[in-house]
């Protein structure tokens, strides 16, 4: 399957520019200007150009694959598949579970709620935007998620989504039928060995993990779509974290 490329140089409403910069040929550069009265308006901007680019890619029977600076531009993902007529099962890699609202998050960041919006819970402004229909929670794999806020992790306890605490069950584990779209949060690595994030995390699986558990997802034939929530290249100074994402995140893109 051959991959679409699409890049959106930002971090929530923030520039990334060294995003753009990524040796990777052919990429679509998706940076639109971000105009709106508050930061979720901001955000629509990036997120709807990428949707009907998803869908486009979708259309002329490529693989859509997004990389940004943050998890949010996954709610594009999922309407441009929906626009392009698949209902794939979300697989989200991740050190933390995106999972709160604004009535559970002790922080108010946006880039902690996607995943909630996703399934419908809290604010749905940004997957309004996007003509967003909610995923069911059983249709969701959250894979790792160690650093859960209080609340956040009460939600995510009661939800029905399939939460893997052992990133490495992934390896043999039995995975739903028909279409996979996998969510790449390069934070999910041990930070100490890829520290450039923004939010990083003591634990999880190291580099060799990762990149057994993204063969065996490629493997499977079955990966309709995929996206990548980047280190911050700022914070990646010998760009070492760079590698060990992108090297991760390759073996689950690799063309067959």
């Amino acid at each position: 399957m051959q991959n679409e490329i699409i890049i959106s140089p930002s971090f929530i409403d923030r520039d990334v520019p060294q995003l753009a910069e990524l040796d990777l040929p052919g990429a679509i550069i998706n940076d639109p200007d971000r105009i709106g009265a508050d930061q979720q308006a901001k955000v629509a901007c990036v997120h709807r150009p990428l949707a009907k680019r998803v869908a486009s890619a979708i259309a002329a029977g490529n693989r859509p694959v997004s990389i940004a600076g943050d998890c949010c531009t996954a709610i594009a993902l999922v309407a441009g598949l929906q626009h392009g007529g698949i209902e794939a099962t979300l697989v989200w890699l991740d050190a933390h579970g995106d999972f709160n609202t604004w009535e559970t998050s002790p922080s108010g960041f946006l880039g902690g709620m996607p995943l909630a919006m996703i399934v419908g819970r809290g604010d749905m402004s940004m997957p309004n935007a996007v003509e967003m229909i909610p995923l069911e929670e059983r249709n969701i794999i959250l894979a790792d998620g160690r650093d859960l806020d209080p609340e956040e992790a009460v939600a995510v306890e009661s939800s029905a989504m399939v939460h893997v605490c052992d990133f490495a069950e992934l390896l043999d584990m039995p995975l739903p039928d028909g279409p996979l779209y996998v969510h790449f949060d390069s934070d999910v690595i041990d930070c100490t060995e890829a520290p450039g994030h923004n939010y990083p995390v003591p634990g999880g699986p190291d580099a060799k993990t990762v990149n057994a558990v993204m063969r065996r997802l490629a493997a499977t034939g079955r990966v309709v779509a995929a996206s990548m929530s980047a280190w911050n290249p700022e914070l990646d100074q010998d760009g070492q974290t760079g590698k060990i994402c992108m090297n991760a995140f390759m073996r689950l893109i690799e063309e067959r």
